[in-house]
């Protein structure tokens, strides 16, 4: 169904399969399309599952709060604030951002088609 409820839920069980480094998982949620926008640059959608099965990136804490969706149409937004941490290549990460996600009705499901991160300037 089509509404904002499921939208965000959507996306925070898309969350849970970050914070559980699922790559299988994790890129159902992901349209073939996907990319991440972020201050380090554009990664694809191969480039971030890559990661995740190789063990680069490994998430500890993938978790979004003052979650807002609206939906026009078959195209979903989702605002939101949150933190990610874990490791990266070996090194501790951790980051409060400010997100907006934007997704497509594909038939029975939302997909994500793009992420930008933008880095918060007081902690959350």
């Amino acid at each position: 169904m089509k509404t904002v409820e499921t939208l965000i839920d959507f996306h925070h069980r898309w969350d849970a399969a970050i914070e559980r480094n699922d790559a299988d998982e994790i890129g159902t949620y992901m349209h073939d399309d996907w990319q991440i926008v972020s201050g380090d640059g554009i990664t694809l959608r191969h480039q971030f599952l890559e990661s995740i099965r190789s063990g680069r990136l490994v998430h500890t804490k993938m978790s979004t709060a003052e979650c807002e969706g609206k939906i026009y149409n078959d195209t979903g937004i989702i605002t939101a604030k949150g933190t990610s941490a874990g490791l990266y290549q070996g090194t501790a990460f951790s980051f409060d951002e400010q997100s907006t996600s934007v997704f497509l009705w594909e038939g029975q499901t939302w997909k994500c088609v793009i992420t930008m991160l933008a880095p918060l300037k007081q902690p959350l």
